[in-house]
Formats: C-alpha cells, structure tokens, sequence
C-alpha cells in the first residue's frame, strides 16, 4: 500500500490541505473559508484534498496516454471542472432551503411573498450561469470559495431590483451564506465523477452537429479532437476512474499548523509552529529560499531560512488586522465588491492615493471621506495596496531583511496589487538582482511544509 502524507494550515480565514506522496510530490489539494467552526473546517479541507488527489492518481495512471492523446488530457479536466460544479449545485440547493428558512423567521405577509419571490428567481437564474462557466469557462480552474461565487451573483442581481429591498435582500443572504458554508457535506466520489461523464456526454452531443473554423482565433484543437470520438474516450477512461474511485488513499502520517494548530484534534507531537511549516514549504517548492514573507488572513510573518529550509531569524506581526487578509476583507465590504476585484481594480490605479492610515477601525471612515471628495476607487485601492505592503516591508528590515531568493506565501501572494508593490519595493530596497518568488501555491505553502514534517517523522 503506498504512503500518504497529510498537512493541515489551519488559518484564521482559510484552511488548506496537503496531501504528498513519499517522494514529497503533491497529490491534493484542498481549502475551505470555513471558520465558525475549525473541527469542521479540518475535514472539509481533508476531504477536498482527497478529491483532488483521486483526480491526480488518475492523471499519473493515464500520463503515457495523455501525452500522445490531447483528448484524453482535456475529457479529464472537464470531468473535474463539473464534479466541481455539482458539489457546488448541492452546496446551492442546500442554501436554496436554507433562504426559504430564514425569510419564514424574518418577515411577514406581503414583504415574506415578496423577498421570497426575488429569491426563487435569483436562484433559478444563476444557476445556469455558473454551469455554464464551469462547463464551457474556467470557472473549475479559479478555486474560488462557495461564497465567492454566489456572492457575485447575488449582488449582480439584488442590485437591479428596487432599492427599498436592497437591505432586506442582504439580511437574508447574510444569514443563510454562514451557516450553509460551514456545514460539512460529504460526497460519494464514484457517484459523483460519473454523474460528472455523463453530464459531459451531453454538452459533447452537441459537437456533433457542429462545424468549428480551424483558422480562427477561439478554434480548440483540443475540444475538436473530442468531437465525435467522446463515446470512445468515456468508455476507455471509465475503467480506470471507477479504479481511482475505489481506491484507498491511506494517510500514513499528518501534521498541523497555522493560526488555529491549537485547536486541531491531533497530538502534541504532530503540532508544528507556521513559521517554521511555511519555510519549509517555501524551501521545497523553491530551493534557493532564504527569506519568506507570508501575508495571511490575520497576521504577517517576515522568516529568513538556512539552505536546509530551516527557520534562523524571524518577526511576526499577530497584534493587528491591518495589512493582512482580514483587513483587505473589510475594505472590499465596505466598496461592495468581492475580494477577487480589489487587486484587478487596485492596478488600474492612475493617481495612488497616500493613505494616512491602515488601522481597521478608522479605514471606512477615510475610506469615506476620499470618494466624497471625487477620489477615484481604483486611486483609494492602490494607495491601500501600498499601506499594506509598507508596513509587511518594515517587519521584512526587523527581521534581517531580504536575502537572495525571496520568496512570497500566503492567501494575500495572490493579489495582483500586493504582488506589484512588494516586487517593486523589495527591488527597490534590497537590489535589482534578488530574485522574486511567487507560486501558484503560495496559499498551500504552510499546509505542504507541515505534509513534509509529517513524511520526515
């Protein structure tokens, strides 16, 4: 029976799941925004994982085909784009009840009929919105969180109905989003991955009738290779999937870390401190590591590591929210957006605004005060963006400084502006040769560090 190794990040924000073989490779992923309740939030993270280590077996079994078989590659990722989908359609029908609830507990007579009519319509029209997106767009590919996506939606929709229902609309959703996040809903893998195949039956039927233009810019050579040849492949990989499917992934060893590791139900022995997993993370996926900033949902961490990935210096800001994940958190509430839009609109910036302070409490009323004087909300975000990355720069100096290679971890590496202004200040400080490092799993650096302990001991 191969070995299989668990890391646990518990985060004030974010829980993330590594799943690494006894090569220290990474066979799954998985994260939740879940907080009301970390016990829950633990598993919710560990079984994402496992989903996604199933799929990543799966590749690994099949690499030879997928290699001389492009189709095989794309029929793959679309299963796993819409075995997405349905955990999220359930998650939605889920919230769907709990809406009904929550407007039963809170109005009466005729504003119950009406809220609950905007709702119902809501729903249904969203729906085949997303599905759309994760069958034909990429929505599978951006791992973003249940709430996230709704919540997009939800807005869009909520905003084009009369003002006088705008508050009335949010309560509800306010009240329903928190408690369906934070139940822990299990799947059935095998039912789920082929209920996946043969919804992709249907959306490739549709092919056949079809004629792409193989000269133009949108042609995918990849989703015409799968027109008319979808009934091989689903009953090639159908086998090999329904093996994945059964097959036990036994987990050997884990370790836990991150802001919550107190309250993991684990041992002792398998606790480790988040500076020293998000070290070694860093360390594994980039070498040459020797300084690591990690901006986390509640606190920011400045570490300087060995050649071995082992932690030799480092100053930790935990006293605060400002200039961490919680805080960027805040500011999108209070401009009405999603998280995902504050680092896209932060860049369109073409006049930053200075920000005379990034203290949590006195952001929305500054906040206020610049739109009403006609400042721009691109011009605000990107003098934020600075503030914040300020003040992760001055712990960076206190802890010894920037070190050739430096390397950026945590949920907040993946906004787009925060990214610009720690590139163009750490450059500017420390030397146009130290190389920068960012990864795709920057979020999962923490989780991957505690995965290798977990191997090592």
């Amino acid at each position: 029976m191969k070995k299989y190794f668990l890391g646990i990040d518990l985060g004030s924000t974010t829980s993330k799941a590594i799943i690494i073989d006894d090569n220290d490779r990474i066979i799954g992923r998985g994260i939740t925004n879940t907080r009301a309740n970390y016990t829950v939030a633990t598993e919710i993270a560990r079984l994402e994982a496992i989903y996604n280590a199933r799929f990543s077996l799966l590749k690994m079994k099949l690499e030879d085909e997928i290699e001389h078989k492009p189709e095989y590659k794309r029929y793959i990722k679309d299963v796993e784009s819409v075995f997405q989908y349905l955990q999220f359609k359930r998650r939605l029908d889920r919230l769907n009840v709990q809406f009904r609830d929550t407007i039963e507990e809170t109005f009466r007579d005729e504003k119950k009929e009406k809220i609950s009519g905007f709702v119902d319509r809501i729903v249904r029209e969203i729906g085949p919105v997303i599905l759309d997106e994760y069958l034909n767009g990429n929505l599978g590919q951006k791992n973003q969180f249940f709430r996230d996506i709704v919540s997009e939606k939800y807005n869009k929709e909520v905003n084009a109905l009369p003002g006088a229902f705008f508050e009335s609309m949010m309560l509800v959703y306010d009240k329903s989003i928190t408690h369906v996040e934070n139940e822990l809903t299990e799947y059935d893998f095998r039912e789920l991955v082929h209920q996946s195949m043969e919804l992709l039956n249907e959306k490739y039927a549709f092919m056949d009738d079809f004629t792409p233009d193989e000269t133009g810019v949108g042609f995918d050579s990849e989703m015409n290779l799968l027109k008319g040849n979808y009934k091989q492949i689903y009953d090639s990989l159908k086998g090999h999937i329904t093996f994945i499917a059964n097959l036990d992934i036994h987990i050997t060893n884990m370790v836990g870390t991150g802001y919550g590791r107190a309250l993991l139900p684990f041992p002792e022995k398998s606790i480790r401190s988040e500076i020293l997993c998000h070290a070694f993370g860093a360390h594994a996926v980039f070498p040459g590591t020797r300084t690591v900033l990690d901006i986390g949902g509640q606190d920011t961490k400045a570490i300087q590591a060995d050649s071995h990935g082992l932690v030799t210096s480092f100053y930790m800001n935990d006293r605060c929210a400002a200039g961490c994940g919680r805080y960027l958190g805040y500011i999108a509430d209070e401009f009405n957006i999603s998280l995902n839009e504050l680092g896209p609109l932060a860049v369109e910036a073409t006049n930053e605004v200075n920000i005379c302070s990034t203290c949590t409490v006195f952001a929305a009323a500054e906040i206020r005060e610049l739109l009403n004087v006609g400042q721009k909300r691109s011009d605000i975000l990107a003098g934020l963006h600075r503030a914040i990355v300020m003040r992760a720069m001055s712990l960076l100096a206190r802890s010894g400084g920037v070190r050739n290679e430096f390397t950026f971890t945590g949920g907040v590496a993946r906004n787009q502006a925060v990214l610009k202004y720690v590139s163009e200040l750490v450059l500017q400080n420390y030397g146009k040769d130290i190389k920068i490092n960012v990864h795709t799993d920057s979020i999962f650096m923490g989780a991957l560090g505690g995965a290798m302990f977990a191997r090592r001991s």
